[in-house]
């Protein structure tokens, strides 16, 4: 199927593994160019970026004036910006509670799960809007639905993450700007399986074991399985590109049938 998105200019963060790197490759892939952010880079996307269509930048997110040099460098190295998708994110299991969980934890929460795509957006809309077209997909979660004290401030960044996206949707979806987001449940990405991820803390802190509390999580939807990152960068450029261009302030859940209420 031809999205419509060669020629075009994307910006993806949180690029350098997992989802984003995932979602970078798509979009690479339907022909776009893309201007790939992460904090420190990988060897993954250092290849994707010999390739010709993907422009690696280190930035951090948490970092206020960082979304006005991303957006600059799209312009300055693509000319254009047509695709923003806000993928940075990260969580941190709180085993010991909710009175475990500091003012500077809800802070740093909230700063890369909802200011970071808050930003992003602001730096890019003016562009979007001049051009009369163009799409902001945003990574959200199921956890924005499905609150969980084990990830209590995760849980509420992305709940404000996707309510803020549907408000935007309805002011600029008439200029021709069209704001969607994704939401995951557990994905195989480190964030989940890697050695500091969810599924290694809470075994640290119950005495279990990594690979059973992983499979009790898949255990939870009906598939059975995490969902994969090539899963969700399927969606997203879906929804990048023209295939999709009556679609807005919708959210999309790729979570093997986690959430069962309507």
């Amino acid at each position: 199927m031809e999205l419509g998105l060669s020629a075009r200019t994307a910006i993806v963060s949180g690029a350098s593994r997992g989802i984003g790197l995932a979602i970078t490759r798509a979009l690479a892939a339907e022909g776009a160019s893309v201007v790939a952010v992460s904090k420190s880079g990988s060897a993954e996307l250092k290849a994707l970026e010999e390739t010709g269509r993907v422009h690696a930048v280190t930035a951090d997110l948490t970092d206020p004036q960082a979304p006005a040099a991303i957006v600059e460098a799209a312009l300055s190295t693509y000319g254009r910006l047509d695709v923003l998708v806000n993928n940075v994110g990260a969580v941190r299991p709180r085993v010991g509670g909710f009175r475990s969980v500091t003012d500077d934890d809800w802070e740093t929460t909230f700063q890369i799960n909802f200011f970071s795509a808050v930003r992003m957006i602001r730096a890019a809309l003016p562009h979007l809007l001049d051009a009369g077209a163009g799409s902001i997909v945003t990574i959200g979660s199921v956890n924005a639905a499905l609150p969980d004290p084990l990830v209590v401030d995760y849980s509420a960044a992305k709940a404000a993450l996707a309510n803020f996206s549907k408000a935007l949707s309805k002011e600029v979806g008439a200029a021709g700007v069209r704001v969607n987001t994704v939401s995951p449940g557990p994905v195989a990405t480190d964030l989940w399986l890697g050695a500091g991820g969810v599924a290694a803390t809470v075994a640290g802190a119950t005495g279990g074991d990594p690979a059973a509390i992983a499979r009790q999580a898949a255990g939870g939807s009906v598939t059975g399985r995490f969902t994969r990152p090539d899963e969700v960068a399927d969606l997203v450029a879906f929804l990048a590109g023209d295939r999709s261009t009556n679609v807005t302030g919708a959210d999309f859940t790729i979570d093997g049938g986690l959430i069962t209420t309507v």
